[in-house]
């Protein structure tokens, strides 16, 4: 599958310590989403309770948003790190 090549692989044949040095682990990648998806989801725990009044039905919009929100972030860093303009 040509994602799972774009997410997944390293190319065979290395360019070099500096080339490789500038591309993101998938593990640095699922790091950074875990981080990020904390402070989103405890903004949309904030937001959600405050426009619902409602800590249970809050809480249950943030879980749905981190568990979404992670997964999509994770492909977009993978995708973005492949793409060599801005590099």
């Amino acid at each position: 599958m040509i994602l799972d090549q774009i997410i997944f692989s390293k190319k065979a044949q290395s360019k070099g310590f500096e080339k490789d040095k500038t591309s993101e682990k998938p593990l640095r990648s699922v790091l950074k989403a875990l981080s990020w998806r904390v402070v989103g989801t405890l903004d949309t725990l904030i937001v959600s309770y405050v426009l619902t009044g409602e800590i249970a039905l809050a809480t249950s919009i943030a879980s749905v948003d981190f568990v979404t929100k992670l997964i999509l972030y994770f492909f977009h860093e993978r995708i973005w790190n492949k793409i060599k303009w801005g590099k």
